[in-house]
């Protein structure tokens, strides 16, 4: 898994991309990072979800409510990348259930914000919205 982390990392290390890692505060992140014309990719939101539901105490769906709303407020732009988790069976093991409950969710409500939603499998994108 290192080894797939560090190629990862290498891979945007290039002069167009500066990497920020945040695991948790990723609305606060944003929000550090907002500026016209900037362009923000956050890879990704089901990691994201996974960090919430391992802290203690994280209500999942209010921070991903507010992650939602903040989107509004900023001026750069904003792509969110997320792993679609919802089209399999229902998993038997309570916190796989809960994962995709709040991935779905967040999923929701992050499209009922977004100008454009794009759904890619297989590499090929079909727009879903705008």
């Amino acid at each position: 898994m290192a080894a797939r982390i560090a190629t990862h990392k290498a891979d945007r290390a290039s002069d167009g991309w500066t990497t920020y890692e945040e695991p948790i505060a990723l609305r606060d992140a944003l929000a550090k990072l907002d500026q016209p014309g900037r362009v923000i990719l956050v890879d990704c939101l089901t990691l994201w979800v996974t960090n919430l539901m391992m802290e203690e105490g994280r209500d999942v769906d209010a921070e991903g409510a507010a992650l939602a709303a903040k989107l509004g407020d900023l001026k750069a732009t904003v792509i969110l990348v997320s792993n679609e988790v919802g089209l399999g069976i229902v998993p038997e093991n309570k916190m796989a259930r809960a994962f995709r409950d709040h991935a779905g969710r967040l999923h929701q409500a992050i499209a009922a914000q977004a100008a454009e939603v794009y759904f890619v499998a297989a590499g090929l994108p079909l727009k879903m919205k705008g």
